[in-house]
């Protein structure tokens, strides 16, 4: 009974099978037929344009952004003379003024004969800072120190290219154990 049934199942599907090969060979012969009839149109690809290359004539011109350029902005400024920029522009840099405010950090104060100090670090290096001493790259001016604390004045350009003040900080550092 068993095998009856397998020999069965077999020839069912022997016949789809072949049901199905008939099929495709009918469907293979409709699709000879319409490659035979339809003819393609491809409209032809227009010829590319020439390319003639023009010279760049604004190399010579000043970049918007060189340093060349904020320096005449900068002197301009200065030369005005109701501008918080002139005075800070026309004295001698000082040494912390090489470094942004974020290379540096505060790691202890110190008072000597009663005025009173503030340890800042950079590259590894220790500097001892007074009240009216410039740090950082924005023109600041160190106007309070306490023990933990630098309260500094900074002149920066708003976005109206206007030089304003700003007051910024630096927090003493306590070492990660």
């Amino acid at each position: 009974m068993h095998r009856g049934r397998c020999v069965a199942l077999l020839l069912s599907a022997a016949a789809l099978l072949s049901a199905c090969d008939g099929e495709q060979q009918e469907l293979q012969a409709w699709m000879d037929e319409q490659r035979r009839v339809v003819k393609p149109s491809v409209e032809p690809l227009a010829a590319p344009k020439k390319f003639d290359p023009a010279p760049y004539e604004a190399a010579q011109a000043v970049d918007p952004f060189s340093n060349q350029k904020l320096a005449v902005a900068v002197k301009q400024e200065a030369r005005q003379p109701n501008s918080v920029f002139a005075a800070e522009f026309n004295r001698r840099k000082e040494p912390l003024e090489a470094y942004p405010l974020d290379a540096m950090s505060m790691v202890g104060s110190v008072t000597k004969s009663g005025v009173q100090f503030a340890l800042l670090k950079v590259d590894n290096l220790l500097y001892q800072v007074k009240l009216g001493e410039h740090l950082g790259q924005n023109y600041g001016r160190i106007t309070r120190i306490t023990e933990t604390e630098v309260t500094l004045r900074e002149i920066v350009q708003d976005a109206t290219g206007e030089w304003t003040e700003r007051a910024g900080t630096l927090q003493l550092q306590e070492k990660a154990r």
